[in-house]
């Protein structure tokens, strides 16, 4: 089971990093590039122990809305992306359906915050 779990998570990760341009100095265009709290953000999404691919996916909803969905509704400021975090951390339900999320109290402030940055990167992921 771990290692299907294992697999899926990596499956998923290259999946989501996969499809940028690749520039003469052989990083993507994308905005993972550019940004490192973004960089930072995809690797916590990815890691072992984080569940956030279980339920979510880059351009489909599955369980939750699809992160480029989220991306398109909320705009990057600062504001969004502390309640975003916040959401991560607590939970909720009703923005997206009546699927509620799980909270996660294990992730850090600083974690979510920057796990948000890496969603609302991916506003233009089509």
């Amino acid at each position: 089971m771990k290692k299907t779990i294992l697999i899926f998570t990596l499956t998923a990760a290259l999946y989501a990093c996969g499809g940028g341009e690749k520039s003469s100095s052989g990083s993507t265009s994308t905005e993972t590039a550019a940004d490192p709290d973004v960089e930072k953000g995809l690797k916590l999404i990815t890691a072992t122990g984080t569940d956030c691919l279980g339920c979510h996916k880059v351009r489909e909803a599955s369980v939750g809305p699809a992160y480029n969905k989220v991306a398109q509704k909320y705009e990057a400021t600062e504001a969004n992306i502390s309640m975003l975090a916040e959401k991560v951390m607590k939970g909720g339900s009703g923005n997206w359906g009546t699927v509620p999320m799980a909270g996660h109290p294990n992730i850090s402030k600083e974690d979510a915050t920057l796990m948000v940055k890496y969603v609302l990167s991916l506003k233009d992921v089509k």
